[in-house]
């Protein structure tokens, strides 16, 4: 047999066996969620928010509506900086009394 044909099918035998990766594509990893965010969101039409930190982009906060709409919110809103600051008391509250 021929020393090419011989190559071609090893690396052929090779390429079978190899695992298909299950990454995303670079395009998609690198991508943020929020590219604009709104400042003013009414309180009362704001059904649940959800905080994303990723590497490549900065402190998103998505906020779901009840209209099963999602919008950004920017992250320097004074009603939000005062909702995290309550909520991280809480929880280092309820991490004193656990210890």
């Amino acid at each position: 047999m021929d020393l090419k044909v011989l190559a071609v099918m090893a690396l052929l035998t090779l390429a079978m066996y190899t695992q298909v990766s299950q990454a995303k594509p670079i395009s998609l990893v690198e991508r943020c969620w929020c590219r604009t965010t709104f400042k003013t969101v009414p309180l009362r039409s704001i059904r649940e928010l959800k905080f994303l930190n990723t590497p490549n982009c900065p402190f998103q906060v998505i906020a779901k509506l009840k209209s099963n709409r999602e919008v950004c919110i920017n992250p320097e809103t004074k009603w939000l900086q005062q909702y995290l600051k309550n909520a991280l008391n809480k929880s280092k509250k309820a991490a004193k009394q656990v210890n």
